[in-house]
C-alpha cells in the first residue's frame, strides 16, 4: 500500500447545485489482494479490497456492511448518473434530506 497526500488539498465544488465544498486529500494505491478499512467516529467500517481484476468496492451489502453500521443503495441523480452510496446507521434523516435536496432516486441494495 502506498499513500500519497495531496498537500495542499485540492478543493472543488460538488452536488447538483455545486453547494458542497470537497477536499481531495490524497491517493491510496493498493496492490492485488490488499485491503484498507475506512472508519467513522461511531465505529462504522468500510473495506475496499484490491484484486488483480479490479476492486471489491464494498463488503457484502447484506451481511458485513450492515454489521459495520452501513447500508448500501444505488442512487440515480436527475441527469441519470448512478452512484453507490453507503448510509451510516443513525444518519437516515440526514440522508433523506440530502436525497431530496439532490433529487436522487434510491434503490436499497440490501432489501
Amino acid at each position: 500500500m502506498r499513500f500519497d497526500p495531496v498537500d495542499p488539498p485540492r478543493r472543488f465544488r460538488a452536488g447538483r447545485l455545486a453547494e458542497v465544498e470537497m477536499s481531495d486529500t490524497g491517493r491510496l494505491a493498493l496492490e492485488p489482494d490488499e485491503q484498507v478499512t475506512l472508519t467513522t467516529p461511531s465505529g462504522g467500517e468500510y473495506d475496499v479490497a484490491r484484486k488483480s481484476w479490479g476492486f471489491y468496492a464494498t463488503p457484502s451489502v447484506d451481511r458485513r456492511l450492515p454489521s459495520f453500521g452501513l447500508r448500501a443503495c444505488l442512487a440515480t441523480n436527475p441527469d441519470g448518473q448512478r452512484f453507490v452510496l453507503l448510509v451510516e446507521r443513525g444518519h437516515e434523516e440526514e440522508f433523506a434530506a440530502y436525497r431530496d435536496e439532490q433529487g436522487l432516486t434510491v434503490e436499497w441494495l440490501d432489501a
